[in-house]
């Protein structure tokens, strides 16, 4: 099980609008010891979509998606989640008393008016989808197969966002149980250390190892920031293996860093 985050819309990729939801996730999640396995961006295209969301529900990721789920012509976010699970979209109830609550409160009360069928739209999901609250204008998102779909606009998106992973997704929350336990390894190369890296993680099996080389840094130049990251108990453990092995490399090393997750 992977988790990952589709963030859609062709203002995205044409330079029009900034994306601000991958950073915006990426704290969200790490204040709750959760991380991205995978980012996509996607225009939009059904074709694309439907691929990448039939892909994602056959591995069983746990998706976020952030945008395309209103109801103009160039949104296909919400049609594309349907084709790709093989199932019919209809007006999800709860979204249609959602949406004419919040149609009432701006004055559009005929339910047969054209403008109104209009926007009802925007609460047509695939079946069996689940809705996702929007306490900015009560026009929700939707939720299926642990794919959880919010509007593009950070103000609606975040909060709906929040809302999951506080909720349906709230087992998974992980805050302070790992740590990352690190070191800078100065004028090393990356195809040296491979071997013990390797080494570490077939004897750790639940730690994963990381590199991060960098070629200017302003104190300590070109180094590997070379560390493990894992359960506390395994992760002690690993480092102890790891710096053994640095050490018979005769590895020049300096800070360590340690880091809760």
């Amino acid at each position: 099980m992977a988790f990952g985050l589709y963030i859609i819309g062709d203002e995205i990729l044409s330079g029009k609008r900034e994306d601000k939801h991958f950073p915006k996730v990426q704290a969200l999640l790490a204040a709750r010891g959760m991380q991205l396995q995978w980012v996509q961006y996607l225009g939009d295209d059904p074709l694309l979509l439907r691929t990448a969301f039939r892909a994602s529900f056959a591995r069983g990721d746990i998706a976020l998606s952030c945008g395309g789920i209103g109801a103009t012509p160039d949104d296909h976010t919400r049609q594309s989640a349907a084709a790709a699970l093989d199932v019919p979209l209809e007006l999800h109830p709860e979204a249609r008393e959602l949406i004419l609550q919040r149609l009432r409160s701006v004055g559009l009360d005929a339910v047969d008016s054209e403008a109104v069928q209009q926007r009802l739209q925007m609460g047509v999901f695939p079946r069996g989808a689940e809705i996702i609250p929007n306490p900015y204008n009560q026009i929700p998102g939707f939720s299926i197969q642990r794919h959880y779909f919010v509007p593009g606009f950070p103000v609606m998106a975040w909060p709906m966002l929040e809302w999951v992973l506080d909720g349906a997704l709230h087992a998974l929350q992980r805050a302070g149980t790992y740590l990352e336990r690190a070191c800078i390894v100065l004028g090393a190369m990356e195809a040296d250390l491979t071997p013990l890296m390797v080494r570490i993680e077939s004897e750790f099996e639940d730690v994963k190892v990381f590199s991060l080389p960098s070629v200017d840094h302003p104190q300590w130049g070109r180094h590997i920031e070379l560390g493990v990251k894992g359960e506390p108990q395994r992760v002690e453990a690993a480092f102890e293996t790891l710096k053994q092995g640095l050490a018979a490399l005769h590895a020049d090393i300096r800070t360590e860093t340690v880091r809760k997750i």
